[in-house]
C-alpha cells in the first residue's frame, strides 16, 4: 500500500489518447484505519469480544457486531460484570473467599445488548487466551447472591449519607434536597 497524505492533491485525468476517449483517473486507494478519527475505528473491532464501560459505571462484556456513525454499539452475547471491592460487604453474608481480603464480581446475562453512543466511557477488546480467568483479586459469586450483597450494601450505605446529613445540618450546612419549600 502507498504512503497516503492529507495535503495531496486527488489525481488529475489523463491526457485523451490519439483517437479514443480520456482515459478515467486512476482507482483511489482505500484509506488505512489508523487514518480514521470517528467512529470507523470501530471497524477493526467487528466481531472481537470487548469491555465497554459506559458513564455510569456498568461494564459490559460482548462480542460486538454492528455499529453506526454516532458510534451506538450492538453486543452480543453480553453479561454486565458487576464488582463488589473488599471490605464492602459483611463477612458474615459473604463467601468464605470474600472474608479473606478479596473482592467479589458476578456476571449477570444480557443477551443482545445495545449501548448508545455518547454512554460509552471506555472500549477495550478482551485478550480471549485471559478471558476465562477471574479478574484479579476477585472470586466469582451467583448473581442472586451479588445482588442481595449490593442491596445490604446500599441500605448500610443510605444510613451512613443520612448520619452524614444530620451531622453537617446541625453544624448549619445545608444539603442537597435539604430545604424547605416554601409557597
Amino acid at each position: 500500500m502507498e504512503n497516503l497524505s492529507i495535503s495531496e492533491p486527488p489525481p488529475q485525468m489523463g491526457p485523451p489518447q490519439m483517437g479514443g476517449p480520456p482515459r478515467p483517473p486512476p482507482q483511489q486507494p482505500q484509506l488505512p484505519a489508523q487514518m480514521f478519527t470517528t467512529a470507523a475505528q470501530l471497524l477493526d473491532l467487528t466481531d472481537k469480544k470487548l469491555i465497554v464501560v459506559l458513564r455510569d459505571g456498568r461494564k459490559v462484556l460482548g462480542v460486538l457486531r454492528t455499529w453506526d456513525q454516532f458510534a451506538n454499539l450492538i453486543l452480543q452475547n453480553a453479561v454486565e460484570r458487576t464488582f463488589l471491592p473488599p471490605g464492602a460487604f459483611e463477612a458474615s453474608a459473604a463467601p468464605e473467599s470474600a472474608a479473606q481480603g478479596r473482592g467479589l464480581y458476578a456476571d449477570i446475562p444480557r443477551g443482545t445488548y445495545l449501548v448508545r453512543g455518547e454512554n460509552v466511557l471506555l472500549l477495550g477488546e478482551i485478550d480471549l487466551d485471559r478471558d476465562d480467568e477471574p479478574p484479579p483479586g476477585h472470586d466469582k459469586i451467583d448473581a442472586d447472591v451479588m445482588a442481595e450483597l449490593a442491596k445490604t450494601k446500599k441500605a448500610a450505605d443510605k444510613v451512613v449519607e443520612k448520619a452524614r446529613v444530620k451531622k453537617l445540618s446541625g453544624l448549619g450546612f445545608e444539603g442537597e434536597n435539604m430545604g424547605e419549600i416554601l409557597l
